[in-house]
This record gives structure tokens, C-alpha cells and sequence, in this order.
């Protein structure tokens, strides 16, 4: 992919973000990796829903601004402990959607697997790690660590992170961790959302090696039951395909 339709992409995944009213003000940042180990990111201090390509800025590792005028955001060390931590993932989306946002601020978790698209797309759980403040080494560990364990976190008293291997699927991750989190916050007022049957996790989890979905740590045993495992992985992939 070329470095313009890169930024065209970033440029309409930032769009995307304000225009579903996932970020006020300056919020949220997306950055995404570049074949030559540099990266291409959002700027700082500007509104999602008016970022365009001549704003976008390509810098290093350490966050020095290689191409651009504007300044790099200030959470840039965020992005880099996921990519440290898993080689696997090209870009990288934090914003502030409400639902799983107010889950952040309340420690409401999410990390009890309630629903089976979230399990197969997201991980067994969505990861929370406590609050920390900004540039804290343990915090980014943290953070680092979780990312390894599930292709999204949340950041308590902060927001959510969603990554993958490409802005698209990042995005749609992201899409996904806002929509859990407001069936589950409905839930509540029923009296709460059931976790899923133990024994159904591991199909589950079967369903997302076989689709090469799974985080580095969740690439555990196949089931068993090799057929159930194929079964599943088949209904997961046409529900895909027909979306």
C-alpha cells in the first residue's frame, strides 16, 4: 500500500470516529505502521473530524517527527508499547466512545466474556488495567502485557485501545468494544449480562487461532473436537463475509 493511500485511510478512519461521536475536542489519536519501521499518525491538538492528509505526520519510534509540521500526540507511548509488544498489528485507535468509555471511568469490566462475536473477534474478555498516569513505565507494561492477551484494552479512568493488522479492522474493533459495552450496560438494568458457559470458550477460542485472529498468548491447544472447532470457524467466517 502506498504511504497516500495510507493517509487517505487514516484521514477517513479519523472522520469516522467524530462523526460517530466518539471524540470532543482534541480527543483520540490513530497512528499505523509503515513497512520501514516508521510510523504515520495523527496530530496533536486537532479536532478527528477536520484532520486531513497535510496535517498527518510520519515519525520514528521515539516519537521525533520525521515528515510534517504539527507535533506528534502526546499519548504517541501508548501506540508504541502495543507495537513493541505485538509485531503483528499495523495501526493502532484510542478515542473516547461513551459506553465503554464510562465503563473506564465507573472500573465497570468487560473482561467476562458475556457474547460469542466479541470472543472470536476481540478475545476472551476485554483486558482492564488500572489507572496510571501518563508516560508511567509500569503503566505502558501494563498496557504492553494486555495487548498481548486480547486485540483490545481499556484504560481505567481513560478509554479504550483497539488494534490490528490493518486501520479498517482496528476500527471495526473498536466499533465492536463500544457496542459490548453498551449491551452489557443495558443488562444491568436487567439484572445483568450471564458469562458465557466455560465450556463454550475454547471452541471459541479454537475458532480464532484457526482464523488467525488470536493475540500471541491466546494461541493455545486446538479442542478436541476438531469438527465443532471447523464448524464454528465456518459460521464465523460467512457472518463476516455477509456484513
Amino acid at each position: 500500500m502506498t504511504l497516500e493511500r495510507l493517509k487517505a485511510q487514516l484521514v477517513a478512519c479519523s472522520h469516522k470516529i467524530a462523526f460517530r461521536g466518539w471524540v470532543a475536542n482534541h480527543d483520540g489519536n490513530l497512528s499505523a505502521r509503515l513497512p520501514d519501521g516508521r510510523f504515520l499518525a495523527t496530530p496533536t491538538a486537532v479536532h478527528k473530524g477536520d484532520v486531513d492528509h497535510t496535517m498527518l505526520v510520519v515519525i520514528d519510534e521515539s516519537g521525533a517527527v520525521l515528515e510534517g509540521s504539527r507535533r506528534i500526540f502526546s499519548e504517541w507511548e501508548l501506540h508504541r508499547a502495543i507495537y513493541r509488544a505485538r509485531p503483528d498489528v499495523q495501526a493502532v485507535v484510542h478515542a473516547h466512545p461513551p459506553y465503554a468509555t464510562a465503563c473506564a471511568v465507573a472500573g465497570f469490566s468487560l473482561a467476562v466474556p458475556v457474547m460469542v462475536e466479541p470472543v472470536v473477534s476481540l478475545g476472551v474478555g476485554i483486558p482492564s488495567v488500572p489507572f496510571f498516569m501518563p508516560k508511567s513505565d509500569h503503566g505502558l507494561a501494563t498496557v504492553a502485557e494486555a495487548s498481548t492477551r486480547a486485540d483490545a484494552v481499556i484504560i481505567e479512568g481513560h478509554g479504550p485501545l483497539a488494534f490490528g493488522p490493518s486501520l479498517e479492522t482496528a476500527y471495526l474493533r473498536m466499533e465492536l468494544v463500544e457496542h459490548q459495552a453498551k449491551i452489557q450496560t443495558i443488562a444491568r438494568s436487567l439484572g445483568g449480562a450471564r458469562p458465557l458457559p466455560e465450556e463454550a470458550l475454547q471452541p471459541l477460542l479454537d475458532a480464532r487461532v484457526k482464523g488467525g485472529l488470536a493475540a500471541p498468548q491466546e494461541a493455545k491447544v486446538v479442542s478436541s473436537d476438531p469438527a465443532l472447532s471447523t464448524l464454528i470457524a465456518r459460521i464465523v467466517a460467512e457472518e463476516i463475509a455477509g456484513t
